[in-house]
C-alpha cells in the first residue's frame, strides 16, 4: 500500500509540473488540483481514489461515445471517444432545467401559449396555467418537448438560449453549443461524453433537481385542476436497478441512443455514467455497472 501511495503521489506530482496542460486528461485532473494544494489539514481525511483492476477487461459497449467517472472526486475510469461531437437528444434537458432553475422562480406560474408539436410529449395544452416546478418535472422526469419549450418561450427564446450556452462554458463544457431547449438534431447543437459527464455533475449537486431525475413515475396537474399529466420517466433502468438514480435519455434519429446516469456502488461510491449515440443505451449502461462492480477498486492515499 505505501509502494501504491507514493507511486500516485509521484505521478500527480509530475504531471502538474510537467504535462503541458493542452488535453482533456490534463483538464480532467485540473479540476481537483484544490485538493492538494490547498492549505488546509487532511490527515484525518478519507481520501481515496478509484483504480481498474484489470485493464485489459473492458465494458463491452455499442455506444460510439462514453465516459465513466467517479463523481466525487471526477477521476475518470473509462473513456470511448471522450471529446467527440455528437448530437445530444435530450440530454440537452439537462442544461435546459439547470437554466430554468436559475432563472424562474419555482412557484411562477406559466399561461401556456407556443408548443411543439413532435417528439415526446407531456401534453401540455394552450391556456394551460401551470407551475415552473411542474414544468421542470415534465422536462426531467418524461422528457417533455412542450415543458422544456414552454420554459424557454416564457423568459424569451434567444435569450433563453444565450443563457443555456453561458451555462455550458462556466462549467468548461468547451466542445458543446446549443440551439435549442429540446435536443433537436442541428449542425451547431452538439456535446460530448466528457462535457455530458460535466453537466451532469452540476445537477447532480443540486438537491432539488437530482432528486426530481430520480422519480420514476408522478402524476402532475395545472394550478386549476383542469389539466392532470401523469408523468413516466423514460430511463428504464429507473427503480429496476439497484443503484441507479437518474440522470437523462435522449434519443433522435441522429443521435442515436444516448443514456446519462447516475450509479451509486456501497456506502459512498458514486459515478456518472455517460453513454452516447448507442445502439442499446440501456444494456450499454448494465454492461458498464457491471465492470465498475467487477473491476474498479479504491485506494486511500492519506
Amino acid at each position: 500500500m505505501k509502494f501504491r501511495f507514493y507511486f500516485l503521489f509521484s505521478f500527480f506530482s509530475l504531471l502538474f509540473l510537467f504535462y503541458p496542460g493542452d488535453s482533456d486528461l490534463f483538464r480532467i485532473f485540473a479540476f481537483n488540483r484544490e485538493l492538494f494544494t490547498k492549505n488546509t489539514v487532511i490527515e484525518t481525511a478519507d481520501i481515496s481514489i478509484p483504480l481498474v483492476r484489470n485493464s485489459s477487461y473492458q465494458p463491452g459497449l455499442s455506444a460510439e461515445g462514453a465516459y465513466i467517472v467517479d463523481k466525487n472526486s471526477f477521476t475518470p475510469i473509462y473513456e470511448k471517444n471522450p471529446t467527440i461531437r455528437l448530437y445530444p437528444a435530450s440530454t440537452t434537458k439537462i442544461i435546459t432545467a439547470l437554466v430554468a432553475y436559475e432563472v424562474f422562480d419555482l412557484n411562477k406560474i406559466i399561461t401556456i401559449k407556443k408548443l411543439p408539436e413532435d417528439g415526446q410529449l407531456m401534453g401540455l395544452v394552450p391556456s394551460e396555467r401551470i407551475s415552473v416546478e411542474y414544468l421542470l418535472y415534465g422536462t426531467l422526469i418524461h422528457s417533455g418537448n412542450d415543458a422544456a419549450y414552454a420554459l424557454a418561450y416564457e423568459y424569451g427564446y434567444d435569450k433563453f438560449i444565450e443563457l443555456m450556452n453561458k451555462k455550458a462554458q462556466e462549467l468548461q463544457m468547451k466542445n458543446s453549443h446549443f440551439e435549442n431547449p429540446i435536443g433537436y438534431d442541428s449542425a451547431n447543437q452538439y456535446t460530448t461524453p466528457f462535457d455530458m459527464a460535466l453537466a451532469a455533475r452540476e445537477l447532480l449537486e443540486n438537491n432539488y433537481l437530482s432528486k426530481i431525475v430520480s422519480i420514476k413515475e408522478i402524476v402532475i396537474s395545472d394550478v386549476d385542476f383542469k389539466y392532470f399529466h401523469s408523468l413516466s420517466n423514460i430511463n428504464k433502468l429507473l427503480g429496476e436497478v439497484s443503484g441507479i438514480g437518474g440522470v437523462k435519455t435522449g434519443y433522435t434519429e441522429g443521435a442515436g441512443e444516448n443514456l446519462v446516469s447516475f450509479y451509486k456502488h456501497g456506502d459512498n461510491k458514486e459515478y456518472i455514467i455517460v453513454i452516447m449515440k448507442s445502439e442499446d443505451r440501456f444494456q450499454d449502461t448494465l454492461n458498464s455497472v457491471e465492470w465498475i462492480n467487477k473491476n474498479i477498486e479504491y485506494v486511500s492515499i492519506n
